[in-house]
């Protein structure tokens, strides 16, 4: 039987004590999942069953919609023990999160110093490396001799994000080094932090993007990053699960951008018909509108389409494969982008080489559709030619283009993922067809 129909078998039945029994031996994440499958009424019950730590924690991995459900059924005191146990960057999630009116109950339930830490975090922009650090780290100070730094770890590390990665501070909080547990274990006790910390530090400002944060996290495999304001004193530290869930999100919102859809945060099962609608169709519309220049470019050439109707035949192919071919090299080097491979100084060498990568597969495409036409199509050597020429020009075009406009993009600051699939597709469809016409006319004499 699987644990959720053991659960409700159990609550079904009232048997509180082998249901709590159960629940204090399961993972927080895996509780959360669990409960998010219960009804409104027994969730609250069920929740109530949970200690003060496991309760925080659980509470912490649930959706918001959840959350507000629990809050809303929470006598004050319930709620000020959860906001107790709740980590600084946990709570200003939460606050974002819910609706006014819950926001001004929570903050009336927070402490002083707590709200004041809180208001602190909430100043600082949306995707800033501010906005997800939290307060809770260990500081030590360069005097102290290791043991005296357990002492001090022992004392405070229990309200703390991490212990593992301590921060050594002046008397001005200026970030000075870091040292980790290993460091400290490894070290004789009565060794002075400043002879076994690193003052090599990677820090970030507190106004720097998260996705730069993101990056560093990737780049030096960290656990945990210093922030630090203008002064370099510091004021908080960003978790590696913060981190994650920050690739998780730039991820989300570039694949969203590459398929046309404005970014949202919000789970695809929990947005509405209207939802989507709105998030859909601006880009749609948009899309729609530029692609009437494909339709003017085909009645402008009505009268070659007249004269050879087969030319009408293969513009599915030409497009289609062009097509292609710039996603290809758009995804490709929106990736490099992404992840710091490519800068803007790097504009000539992705042109050249997607150049020559184009000129390479569009001479290919050109040779194997040849053959097709001559040998199964059976239409005329000019013809075919006439088509296999254009394939080679568009493919190159598309390849080009791809490459070149998300770094264009990035570099007026705009997201690279803009100039994906949809819009390059577009601009390719048009000038593929000028020209394939183009070819047809001069050759054929249209």
């Amino acid at each position: 039987m699987e644990t959720y129909e053991i659960l409700t078998e159990l609550l079904r039945n009232k048997k509180w004590k082998e249901l709590k029994e159960i629940l204090d031996e399961m993972n927080e994440q895996d509780i959360a999942e669990l409960f998010m499958e219960l009804e409104e009424r027994d969730l609250t019950l069920v929740y109530r069953l949970l200690n003060k730590e496991l309760a925080a924690e659980v509470f912490v991995n649930m959706e918001p919609e959840y959350q507000e459900q629990l809050i809303r059924a929470f006598s004050d005191t319930e709620l000020r023990e959860v906001i107790e146990e709740l980590y600084v960057d946990d709570a200003v999630d939460l606050i974002e999160e819910m609706p006014s009116s819950l926001v001004k109950r929570i903050l009336k339930h927070t402490d002083p110093e707590t709200r004041k830490s809180i208001n602190e975090i909430l100043k600082y922009p949306e995707d800033s490396a501010g906005s997800i650090m939290t307060i809770e780290y260990v500081d030590l100070k360069r005097s102290m001799t290791v043991a005296d730094a357990f002492t001090r770890i022992r004392r405070t590390g229990v309200d703390k994000e991490t212990i593992y990665t301590c921060y050594v501070t002046d008397s001005k909080r200026k970030l000075k080094g870091v040292v980790t547990a290993k460091d400290l274990l490894l070290a004789d006790e009565n060794a002075e932090i400043r002879d076994i910390m690193e003052d090599n530090i990677i820090s970030v400002n507190t106004w720097e993007d998260k996705e730069v944060v993101a990056d560093l996290f990737d780049k030096y495999d960290l656990l945990a990053l210093p922030v630090v304001d203008k002064e370099n004193r510091l004021v908080g530290i960003i978790t590696v699960d913060d981190a994650i869930d920050v690739m998780q999100e730039e991820v989300t919102e570039d694949m969203e951008l590459m398929a046309a859809i404005t970014p949202t945060d919000k789970p695809y099962l929990k947005m509405g018909v209207f939802e989507n609608f709105k998030k859909r169709i601006p880009w749609l519309m948009l899309l729609m509108v530029s692609a009437t220049f494909t339709e003017k470019i085909i009645t402008h050439f009505e009268g070659a389409l007249t004269a050879c109707v087969a030319l009408t035949a293969f513009i599915p192919m030409l497009t289609g494969t062009c097509g292609n071919c710039g996603n290809q090299s758009s995804s490709t080097i929106i990736r490099g982008l992404s992840l710091g491979e490519i800068e803007f100084r790097d504009t000539l060498k992705v042109v050249f080489k997607e150049f020559s990568i184009a000129l390479v597969c569009g001479i290919a495409l050109a040779i194997v559709n040849f053959a097709k036409l001559m040998i199964f199509d059976d239409i005329g050597w000019k013809m075919a030619l006439v088509v296999s020429v254009t394939m080679i020009a568009a493919v190159v075009f598309a390849k080009v283009v791809g490459s070149i406009l998300p770094v264009i993009a990035k570099k007026i600051g705009f997201d690279p993922a803009v100039m994906s699939s949809p819009f390059i597709s577009t601009i390719v469809d048009a000038v593929t067809l000028l020209i394939y016409f183009a070819i047809a006319s001069s050759a054929l004499n249209l």
